[in-house]
């Protein structure tokens, strides 16, 4: 089985947690990077894109939190599908915000899917393991190669 590379842009140590045991409980091997900020998550797409960081290689799939410190996840976003190396991986934005403008705003920018974190600790495991099913399991993703 392969490795998954899931990097997750989160600034609520409740919900990096959670995400963290939702991921450990599904039989699909990944390796999570987490990073706190928008500004934190660029830079390491960066680092990555270019090749500097042989520890940490591209992202599988992106989970992306709406309301983030500094540079938001709609700016993470544009960055993200604007960026060559890039924009052919997966963001789902994985947030509290049911805002009808933050969820056309994300989908004009091209996120592949928009979900809110349901607010029950229980609920938000069952979330994140049926994001991870259905993207691993059920779709078919770009090789590494591609």
């Amino acid at each position: 089985m392969q490795n998954v590379n899931i990097l997750l842009v989160e600034d609520n140590e409740g919900d990096i947690l959670l995400t963290t045991e939702a991921l450990e409980e599904i039989k699909v091997a990944n390796n999570l990077t987490v990073a706190r900020t928008g500004e934190a998550a660029i830079d390491l797409l960066n680092e990555q894109a270019a090749g500097q960081n042989k520890q940490k290689p591209l992202p599988d799939l992106i989970l992306l939190d709406v309301n983030l410190p500094r540079i938001n996840g709609h700016e993470v976003l544009k960055y993200i599908k604007e960026h060559e190396d890039l924009k052919h991986i997966p963001v789902i934005m994985l947030t509290t915000s049911s805002s009808i403008d933050d969820i056309s705003k994300s989908y004009r920018k091209h996120v592949n899917c928009y979900i809110v974190k349901p607010v029950e600790s229980e609920e938000f495991l069952k979330a994140v393991i049926q994001i991870e099913n259905f993207w691993f399991n059920i779709v078919k993703l770009p090789s590494k190669t591609d």
